[in-house]
């Protein structure tokens, strides 16, 4: 039986990372056995092209290949501001169109959307291009907190390592669960991720609210966060009534007082998680959730992930 055919979309000045991904996972490689698929490697311009790490690599293949595949993979793009080419668009729009499943990881989703492909339908891209990725394509339902999105047809994932999780998804689907898992296995890397890119956003600490007796709150709030804190004892503290407080807050922040609270505790458990081995119990202390099952209920809602599953994934990195 003949392997399915995959191709995949380089360009000039690609990143070899976001290259090798879809090669590495769907040509089975890393299991040290035979292909699962008959990947191939093409280009709007095949000959030499260029990679954003300072060598070159020789592309043989023109977009003619995305007439015979039965999977075309897009693995990123130069960046959310620079649109497709218009041949391209016209090389995607006519796989879709004779059934070729489509795969936009990263920002390789801008590509699909460019082309048209996107529009009514659920998709994903990285988090740090959200915002522009909206701007761009309003028409397309942007799920912000997930890994990948499998609408059938069209395939799109988050973050770089998230193209990973996508290609294992088409590998489960096309070969079955021990399959990915030898290649999974092979690659030293999970054969299914739980949670979301969501857990992945950096979470920064608020900038000045821009008024004084705001800011001094803020500042004074973050540093008794193990201590019960409602509006009113804000409020006070800021010598305003409670209704000008929340107006003022809101304004200043964009959020509700409970609101800021609420996320700056689950960022000082997160702190905590990763950068000490407190138990749980003192965590949640410290972070004002009160005891440990409060903090795995936040935690969970809010990542994706428990606390014990965050702290094995990011304890110890830079």
């Amino acid at each position: 039986m003949a392997l399915p055919r995959v191709a995949v979309v380089a360009f000039d000045r690609i990143s070899p990372f976001h290259l090798s991904v879809p090669c590495m996972v769907l040509d089975g490689h890393a299991t040290r056995r035979a292909p699962v698929f008959d990947l191939r490697v093409c280009a709007p311009e095949p000959g030499t092209l260029r990679t954003d790490a300072g060598f070159g690599l020789h592309v043989r293949h023109g977009l003619r290949t995305l007439d015979r595949a039965d999977i075309v993979v897009v693995p990123s793009w130069h960046g959310a501001e620079e649109p497709a080419p218009p041949a391209l668009c016209r090389a995607l729009r006519r796989a879709h169109a004779r059934g070729a499943r489509l795969v936009g990881l990263c920002l390789g989703s801008f590509v699909l959307a460019d082309a048209g492909l996107l529009d009514g339908r659920p998709a994903t891209t990285h988090w740090a291009a959200m915002e522009a990725f909206a701007r761009r394509h309003p028409r397309v339902s942007l799920q912000p907190d997930v890994l990948y999105v499998d609408d059938g047809d069209v395939l799109t994932s988050a973050g770089t390592a998230a193209g990973i999780d996508c290609c294992l998804h088409l590998v489960r689907q096309w070969h079955g669960a021990a399959v990915a898992g030898r290649i999974a296995r092979g690659m030293v890397v999970a054969p299914h991720r739980q949670g979301g890119q969501a857990q992945y956003i950096e979470q920064p600490l608020p900038a000045d609210a821009g008024d004084a007796r705001l800011d001094a709150v803020l500042a004074w709030a973050l540093a008794h966060l193990d201590t019960p804190l409602d509006v009113d004892a804000l409020a006070t503290r800021a010598l305003m009534s409670r209704r000008t407080f929340t107006r003022r807050f809101r304004q200043a922040t964009g959020s509700s007082p409970l609101q800021w609270l609420a996320h700056q505790r689950l960022v000082r458990a997160q702190r905590l998680l990763e950068e000490t081995g407190a138990p749980l119990e003192r965590v949640a202390a410290q972070a004002g959730f009160g005891s440990a099952a409060s903090l795995r209920l936040r935690f969970s809602a809010a990542l994706g992930v428990s606390p014990s599953a965050w702290r094995r994934s990011f304890r110890g990195r830079a």
